[in-house]
């Protein structure tokens, strides 16, 4: 069976590396890079030298994750706009931020039960 996670070699900073990722994630830095018009091995460069913590591989996904997730609260923020910004629904704000869509409410208790 073929493994969903791609070992591709970059170079960074003139020193060849190896990067373990999905190839969902690889055809997203691709499309970033693009749209930054920057070489991918430039981007991974950036990315690399800005990480505070985790390997490399980890550092890409939060990197494409956070991407993404910018661009989809810029548009929740404009369809928000024009639906009334700030308005709630049962005292929950109606468009949340992804952290505070994994937030439980005051009065509830959390259970985490095995599937």
């Amino acid at each position: 069976m073929k493994s969903p996670v791609v070992k591709r070699s970059i170079v960074i900073a003139g020193h060849k590396t190896s990067i373990s990722l999905e190839d969902a994630f690889w055809k997203a830095l691709k499309d970033i890079a693009i749209l930054r018009r920057a070489t991918l091995s430039d981007l991974v460069a950036s990315i690399d030298s800005e990480r505070q913590h985790g390997n490399l591989s980890s550092a890409i996904r939060l990197f494409v994750l956070d991407h993404y997730q910018s661009k989809c609260m810029g548009h929740v923020a404009s369809v928000g706009t024009s639906v009334g910004a700030g308005a709630s629904v049962g005292g929950a704000p109606a468009n949340p931020a992804p952290r505070e869509m994994m937030m439980v409410p005051q009065g509830s208790s959390a259970v985490l039960r095995p599937e």
